[in-house]
């Protein structure tokens, strides 16, 4: 065996050695919940309204609270995040500004979602006045989202062959009759994909919603976008670390995580199967 290949068994040994401890992470993680939460999951858990500080009763105004959140920040965040990304790929010039706008939006990713909650307490509560509720928590997890949907929109839309464009304006076509027809249909299985994963995301995230209208414990459901909600990472961040009783409200606690990561688990298998579903249309 000669150099080369012993550098490639090396380095294929050691890329599999950093998969298998990932995954083992995982697994110990996702089994140690599932263990201790699995037998707090109930119909009564999942459909009743909390009791006694939490200390009874179940999620289910969580739950519906982290679904009205998570729609509001789909409205706001992919219309939006679309149409700019189809603009600075279809439209947009390739000069300095569009450059250092994409660059700005890539360092957004990355910002800590802290900021985005303090930036959507400012914003959104206080400037526009309207105060801590599921519109507010929606708008801020939806600028948190955007950069994201942008990043994954445009990666789909540089996907698609130059050729199709091309073709559909050499017949005659409009610059957006060729992006109706020939662009979109392909790039929207990828568009669409990691728009979803983002919103994946955003439903899990506590520190954008503390300050914007997420409550510890509202034994009922809100009635408007004005009105102020329970949400299960919130909800589990509270059960975990502040409850006056900690240890007698650790089950619940894992079974709050349980049902959070089969809700996000849902979502991510939902955009792998949609991406399947759309290719296989658009090959058919």
């Amino acid at each position: 065996m000669n150099k080369k290949n012993i550098e490639q068994n090396a380095g294929i040994t050691v890329l599999f050695l950093c998969l298998g401890t990932v995954a083992l992470i995982l697994v110990v993680i996702l089994w140690d919940i599932f263990t201790k939460g699995a037998g707090k999951i109930s119909w009564a858990f999942l459909t009743q309204m909390p009791k006694n500080g939490m200390t009874e009763g179940g999620i289910f105004p969580a739950i519906i609270g982290t679904f009205l959140v998570t729609l509001m920040t789909a409205l706001f965040a992919v219309p939006l995040g679309m149409g700019c990304a189809i603009y600075l790929n279809e439209y947009a010039r390739d000069n300095r500004f569009t450059r250092l706008i994409r660059m700005s939006i890539r360092n957004l990713s990355g910002v800590p979602s802290i900021v985005y909650g303090l930036f959507g307490v400012v914003l959104f509560v206080q400037l526009m006045r309207i105060g801590t509720c599921i519109l507010s928590a929606g708008m801020t997890l939806g600028l948190m989202t955007l950069p994201w949907t942008i990043t994954a929109s445009e990666e789909a839309l540089k996907n698609v062959p130059q050729a199709y464009r091309s073709g559909a304006l050499a017949l005659g076509a409009t610059k957006w009759q060729s992006i109706r027809t020939n662009v979109l249909p392909y790039a929207i299985p990828g568009m669409l994909t990691g728009t979803i994963l983002g919103l994946a995301r955003a439903a899990g995230e506590t520190a954008p919603i503390l300050f914007t209208g997420a409550a510890f414990f509202l034994p009922f459901l809100p009635e408007s976008l004005f009105d102020q909600f329970m949400a299960l990472p919130y909800h589990l961040y509270i059960m975990a670390t502040q409850h006056h009783d900690i240890e007698g409200v650790r089950p619940i606690a894992y079974g709050t995580a349980l049902v959070l990561i089969v809700l996000v688990f849902s979502m991510n298998l939902f955009a792998i199967i949609l991406r399947y579903k759309l290719r296989k249309v658009r090959k058919e």
